[in-house]
Formats: structure tokens, C-alpha cells, sequence
């Protein structure tokens, strides 16, 4: 992660930890890039989505203390002059908008891929009123991260991101432009963490943050911060009422200095397509326990290719058509992988291209250990 930024960031942390002795919580909005917010193209490193349920991370008692009214207030006031307005235009005019906030460097600025997909010319406008030209440096589409460099202001200093995973139920804020309706808030808690959110182009987001503040077009790219002035997320989409997600800080620690350095940024890939065990599967496969990851299919010239086993055939349980065969993945490197969005988690998070691979399996009714080296997750079609 990048260091903390000297002067105006650490005055801020000082001065939120003074007034917040609990947490604040977030109002995360997915932004529109061109008409209504939809979920976006996101990058996981499995090739089917899912959504774990990992067991909750308790508050601390502050985090869950009743929070004065002037508390967000005072989040606000120290964040939200580094919040900016992201619009973007095509050919033919303007093509939409979202938000953004200036990274821990200070000369960037960092949104959604979908809020500045198609654009030919990109302009932020900064919550002192100023507006300025960006240059987009990078984009990764199964991130659904966008960078982009602008001299920002004096007046909007740069956002640290969070050392850790926030506990379920710290409470957050949600800044961003809404609708256009540039510098507004909004308050609620993390729901959810290590989500796997699916995307319309088929991929999924490892890693993500989950939250029940309110989400609308306009939201996406800005943060959802903790009480303490630190980005937990990249707001990013709204799937339902109440349940709407974020890119994680821990992603985007790793996807965002790639991207301003290379203008892109390569995701570990195993070359499978992979099952949640869930009743049905576990029936079908004479498995003991609903837990870990079924192996569906391997793609012949992917990492794993002739190291793990997909499923050869077909069988119906619970009144479903479900494969057979192929391995159940227990834990990579010694992590359990409970869940797809755990094995996602682990490859997007602690590993990268290159890395030799330890992969727990259970094989015809026997555990073992095999071996692999992960290649570059190929560029989506």
C-alpha cells in the first residue's frame, strides 16, 4: 500500500479519530457510465461467479457505539474536498458520469473501468469548483479499476486506503455525485466481506466489500470510507435494495499502482471453470461435507492442465444436473477454500503470474497436493 501522504492526510486521521469513537457507515452507490447503473465488468479468478458466506467478523464495541450526528459531519468535511466528479465524453458528446477520489499519490485519480469505458475525452471536476482535463492511464476491465492522471488542486489532498479488511458491521460513508448532484453522503455499514460480485460480461470481482448504504447512478468509482478518513472501497454497483459492493482497498492496493505505472495490470488465472459444493454437488459426488470447490472443467492449454481433473460426465441430484468426477479443491497455498469467492480471494490478493501453486484436493476419495504455475489471465474477448 502506498505510504500516507504528509500535511493535510495525517491532519485528517488525527482529527476523525478524535471525533469518531465509533464508525460511521456508508451509503455505496454504483455509478452509471452511460445510462443506468448496472453491475459491471468485473475480474475474478475463476471462470464461473459465486458469493461466499464467510463467517461474520465481529465489531469492536466502539465500532458498534451509537455515533454523534457531528461525527459525519466532521467525515465529511475532511474527505469530500478529495472527491471529484468523473464525466465522460465521446464523439458524439457527453456519454456519462461518476465519481473518483485522488489516490495516495496525489496525481491520480482513481474510478470505475465502466464510468470511463468507450470515452475519448475525460474531465473531473473537484469539489472546490475547479474542473481539469484528465489523462486516462489505465484500465482493468476484471477489477472494474480505471486511473486517471490530473493535477489536482492543492485543495483536495489525497485519500489513504485501509492496512485491513474492515470488520462486518463497521460503519462507513459513502461520498460520491449521484444523479450529478456532486459532494453528497450517505451512511451505512459493511455488510459483507470477501464477496465474489458477478459482472454482465460473466466475470466476477473477487475480494469485494459489501455494504447497505444506499447506491445510485452517478456513485460509482467514489469511496466508501471509514470513520477514520480511510477509503475501505471503491463503491462500484448495487445489485438489490440494501445490498450493494465495492471494490476492496486490499484490490486495489495491488491493481492501481500497475495500472498508473503500465497502464495495465495481469491477474493470476488457473485455466478452470469451478463449482461451489453445494448440497446437489456434494450428493451427486459421494462427497461428506458441503464445503469446498468442485473442478468442472480444466481448458486443455490453461496452468492446470494435466495437474487437476474436471469432471468427465453428468448426473442429477436434487433435481439438478450437476458434474461428476472432476477434483474438490480443499485449500491453495494452506488456506482452506471453503467457497469460490475464497479460492478468488486467495488468487487475486496473495499470489500473481508466475507463482507455483499449491492446490489441496480431494481425488477419488483421497486428499493430496498437487503443484502448478499460474499463468496471465488472457484478455476478455
Amino acid at each position: 500500500m502506498a505510504s500516507d501522504p504528509p500535511g493535510p492526510s495525517a491532519s485528517r486521521r488525527e482529527l476523525l479519530a478524535l471525533v469518531a469513537a465509533g464508525g460511521a457507515s456508508l451509503a455505496g452507490c454504483s455509478a452509471p457510465s452511460r445510462t443506468t447503473e448496472t453491475t459491471t465488468p468485473g475480474g475474478s479468478e475463476t471462470d464461473a461467479p459465486g458469493t461466499p458466506a464467510p463467517s461474520p467478523t465481529p465489531a469492536s464495541a466502539a465500532q458498534r457505539a451509537p455515533v454523534a450526528e457531528d461525527t459525519y459531519t466532521a467525515v465529511y468535511e475532511e474527505t469530500i474536498p478529495s472527491v471529484v466528479l468523473v464525466r465522460v465524453y465521446g464523439p458524439g458528446g457527453p456519454l456519462g458520469q461518476g465519481s473518483g477520489f485522488v489516490f495516495p499519490d496525489g496525481s491520480h485519480v482513481v474510478t470505475n473501468q465502466h464510468v470511463v469505458d468507450g470515452g475519448r475525452t475525460v474531465r473531473v471536476r473537484f469539489h472546490d469548483g475547479t474542473w481539469a482535463e484528465a489523462e486516462l492511464r489505465g484500465t482493468d476491465v476484471y477489477s472494474d479499476l480505471a486511473v486517471l492522471r490530473v493535477d489536482a488542486p492543492e485543495t483536495a489532498p489525497p485519500l489513504a486506503l485501509v492496512d485491513e479488511e474492515p470488520p462486518i458491521g463497521t460503519q462507513v460513508v459513502a461520498l460520491g455525485a449521484p444523479f450529478s448532484l456532486g459532494g453528497s453522503v450517505s451512511a451505512g455499514v459493511v455488510s459483507g466481506v470477501d464477496r465474489s460480485l458477478p459482472s454482465q460480461s460473466g466475470f466476477s470481482i473477487p475480494d469485494a466489500v459489501q455494504t447497505d448504504a444506499a447506491v445510485n447512478p452517478g456513485n460509482s468509482g467514489g469511496p466508501l470510507v471509514s470513520l477514520g478518513g480511510e477509503v475501505v472501497a471503491v463503491i462500484n454497483s448495487g445489485q438489490g435494495e440494501n445490498v450493494n459492493f465495492g471494490v476492496s482497498a486490499a484490490l486495489t492496493r495491488r491493481v492501481v499502482p500497475a495500472l498508473i505505472e503500465r497502464g495495465a495490470y495481469e491477474h493470476a488465472y488457473m485455466g478452470v471453470r469451478l463449482l461451489d459444493v453445494v448440497p446437489s454437488v456434494a450428493q451427486a459426488n459421494d462427497l461428506d461435507r458441503v464445503q469446498g470447490v468442485l473442478v468442472a472443467s480444466v481448458l486443455p492449454d490453461g496452468p492446470a492442465a494435466g495437474v487437476l481433473q474436471g469432471s468427465q460426465r453428468e448426473a442429477t441430484a436434487l433435481g439438478q444436473r450437476v458434474p461428476v468426477g472432476g477434483d474438490v479443491v480443499l485449500a491453495l497455498d494452506g488456506r482452506p477454500t471453503p467457497s469460490q469467492g475464497a479460492l478468488a480471494t486467495h488468487l487475486a490478493i496473495r499470489t500473481e503470474p508466475g507463482d507455483t501453486l499449491d492446490v489441496r484436493v480431494l481425488r477419488d476419495g483421497e486428499e493430496r497436493t498437487v503443484s502448478f504455475e499460474l499463468g496471465a489471465r488472457p484478455a476478455p474477448e
